[in-house]
């Protein structure tokens, strides 16, 4: 039977409990998610600054689809590069203090873009073991050797590249990728370390910043300017619109000559049709919103500070991290839906992140802090976490 490993596959997953399938919501993104005829406090959602559903940006689309249309009608080097996306593009650089600015629609797009458009043979490209998959599976679709270093150990980063140095082609051009905020433990980069190591070995160095963006440093600067880096003093700074801006899409920030670049040579850049222009409107609103409210981030940090603090006091083992992504490890996949479900028939709706996602025997509970949030809620949840995995529920 042709392709008969598609069933094969999927009964695989089921009985090892890493089958996936989607699950509709009804309303808007918010603390509260809605599900058939049930209503749970959501802890899933990567909204962090609580955007995704704010009513000035819902008038912001309401405006940009009147002055725009919905469809930008093209490529962006055809006719889908519109006012509004200029004005988004202008925007980002005036807040990241970056030279120049390309647009994607996802932040899988531009990984996938970037990789694929600077590295060949014989390049050499050192990644986090962490990093996204988009990064991990580009770099698998490109002609470039990969090494991957071990998660925010920068003396094995040093050691892979000085080995590098002594046995790769004089020719061969060097990038460095690492998460600002990692994705499924919600810890940081070392930033500041990455970019020296990188100056030192005459290497690029790439931020993926989807979860730092809008949330950490300075007016949100990102990850790079919160470690006391310059956003500009990165050869490459990608982040995304869909999180804590609340909207969708994203971009890649660097010099001209590489946006230049990728307008001319980047085959996802030049044949994918442009984002809505009331998309592209509604972003730069959702900009300048991120920028100026720091009561966001106020809020958010003390959410987190609540939830890491009560969950200490419980005796519940938390991940290094201090951001809005605080994942609780349980190991089995089997075990980690269970207490998922648990959780939802207590009215929490929380996420079991199990391989291929995360490495083998690290399954867990990816717990995510909005600003949608009240502490009383965060209060309320970490105390169903405890009932839960001390079996009082």
């Amino acid at each position: 039977m042709a392709f008969n490993f598609i069933n094969e596959q999927l009964a695989e997953r089921h009985q090892q409990g890493l089958y996936r399938s989607a699950t509709t919501m009804s309303g808007a993104q918010g603390r509260l998610l809605r599900v058939a005829d049930k209503t749970y406090l959501n802890f899933s959602s990567n909204d962090y600054l609580g955007m995704a559903a704010d009513p000035d940006l819902i008038k912001a689309w309401q405006k940009g689809a009147e002055l725009y249309g919905i469809g930008s009608g093209g490529s962006y080097l055809v006719t889908g590069f519109n006012q509004a996306h200029q004005e988004l593009c202008d925007q980002l650089k005036l807040w990241l203090g970056v030279e120049s600015v390309a647009l994607f629609s996802s932040g899988y797009s531009a990984n996938q873009a970037i990789i694929k458009l600077l590295l060949k043979k014989p390049d050499l490209l050192f990644q986090d073991k962490l990093n996204h998959a988009s990064l991990m599976e580009a770099a698998l679709l490109s002609d470039c050797t990969m090494r991957r270093f071990k998660h925010n150990n920068m003396d094995h980063l040093e050691s892979l590249l000085s080995i590098s140095n002594k046995s790769s082609r004089l020719d061969a051009n060097k990038l460095i990728i690492s998460e600002g905020v990692f994705s499924m433990d919600g810890d940081t980069a070392p930033v500041k370390t990455l970019h020296a190591t990188a100056k030192k070995y005459d290497a690029w160095l790439m931020i993926d910043d989807a979860h730092g963006l809008g949330v950490v440093g300075e007016n949100g600067k990102g990850s790079a300017q919160a470690c006391g880096i310059a956003n500009n003093n990165l050869q490459i700074y990608m982040a995304t619109f869909g999180k804590a801006l609340g909207v969708g899409g994203a971009f890649v920030a660097g010099s001209k000559d590489l946006i230049n670049y990728i307008n001319n040579f980047s085959k996802p850049y030049i044949y994918s049709t442009g984002l809505p222009p009331a998309m592209a409107y509604t972003i730069t609103a959702a900009v300048k919103m991120a920028e100026t409210q720091d009561w966001r981030r106020d809020k958010l940090q003390m959410l987190i500070t609540t939830f890491r603090k009560t969950a200490t006091n419980l005796g519940i083992s938390l991940a290094d991290s201090r951001t809005a992504i605080q994942p609780i490890i349980i190991g089995d996949s089997i075990k980690t839906l269970r207490i998922a479900d648990k959780l939802k028939t207590l009215g929490f709706w929380t996420t079991a992140i199990r391989p291929p996602t995360v490495p083998v025997g690290t399954a867990r509970l990816r717990i995510t802090l909005t600003v949608n949030h009240e502490e009383n809620d965060v209060v309320q949840l970490v105390n169903a976490i405890y009932r839960v995995l001390n079996k009082k529920s």
